[in-house]
C-alpha cells in the first residue's frame, strides 16, 4: 500500500483525541494467553534461475509478486521441516 506525502502528513497532523478508536477492541488476558512474538526475518537478494513460465505466472499476480514467491517457498519449507520432525 502506498500512500502520497501530501496524505500522510493530513494523517499526521490529526490531533490523537480526534481518532476514533471505538472500533478496536480492547487487549484483554484472553488475547495475550495467545499471542506470540513473532520476530522478523532479514531478507537477502539472490539471483535465482526459475523457468520463464513460473516466473510469468507470478508476474501475472501482480505487485509483490517476489513476496509471494517467497511465501511459496516457505510454506513449503515449513511443511517439509515438519514432516522432518514429526517422522
Amino acid at each position: 500500500m502506498t500512500i502520497s506525502a501530501k496524505r500522510l502528513k493530513e494523517i499526521e497532523s490529526i490531533p490523537d483525541e480526534d481518532i476514533d478508536t471505538t472500533d478496536i477492541p480492547e487487549l484483554n488476558e484472553h488475547f495475550w494467553e495467545k499471542a506470540k512474538l513473532i520476530e522478523p526475518i532479514t531478507k537477502q537478494a539472490i539471483s535465482l534461475r526459475i523457468d520463464s513460465d513460473i516466473l510469468q505466472w507470478f508476474k501475472s499476480q501482480g505487485k509483490g509478486y517476489q513476496s509471494l514467491i517467497n511465501s511459496v517457498l516457505r510454506s513449503y519449507f515449513e511443511h517439509q521441516s515438519k514432516i522432518r520432525n514429526d517422522g
